[in-house]
């Protein structure tokens, strides 16, 4: 039977943290591929300049945002329990584990953080080519109606400025 720092994992306890990590990075997965399509269509209401639709939008794309930060704790919690069960250090990367876990584990965890961490890069292209356009949008209004600019109205592009995915976590 394995300590924290014996030889060999406890498999049991291995056995019970793979399935649930493999779960949320799964959950996480969707929750990117939920994100990329909101700002897709995002991107075509910008093309469509249609500002109600943006506008509305911008909830929604806060909301997914939240599910992805829910999703990343979860995973990252059993990544921890993970790390822990196989004796190494809590802040190590799945490119530190992946070699530890059983071999039919690993193609599948391994593809599943290579999925993510490409979602993750198309939604912050994504959201980079979207402010690029609602700040030409807006500066194209601010030049058709300067008064309009002290309104008062938040920009959409702000408000998506927090939406920014972080860094991959990478294999």
């Amino acid at each position: 039977m394995c300590t924290r720092h014996g030889a060999f994992p406890d498999q049991g306890l291995m056995t019970a943290t793979l399935p649930a990590l493999i779960d949320s990075l799964r959950t996480e997965l969707q929750q990117y591929g939920e994100m990329l399509a909101l700002l897709e269509a995002q991107q075509e209401s910008v093309l469509r300049r249609e500002p109600g639709s943006i506008l509305s939008s911008v909830s929604a794309v806060e909301s997914q945002s939240a599910a992805i930060q829910a999703a990343r704790e979860s995973r990252e919690t059993f990544r921890r329990q993970l790390a822990w069960t196989l004796g190494r250090p809590e802040a190590g990367s799945f490119e530190d584990l992946l070699p530890l876990l059983p071999g039919d584990y690993r193609p599948l965890v391994g593809a599943l953080v290579q999925e993510i961490n490409q979602l993750r890069e198309r939604a912050g292209l994504n959201l980079e080519q979207l402010r690029r356009s609602l700040d030409l949008m807006e500066r194209f209004l601010n030049s058709l109606a300067p008064e309009a600019r002290s309104a008062g109205h938040p920009r959409e592009s702000d408000v998506s400025r927090t939406d920014q995915p972080p860094p991959p976590f990478n294999l």
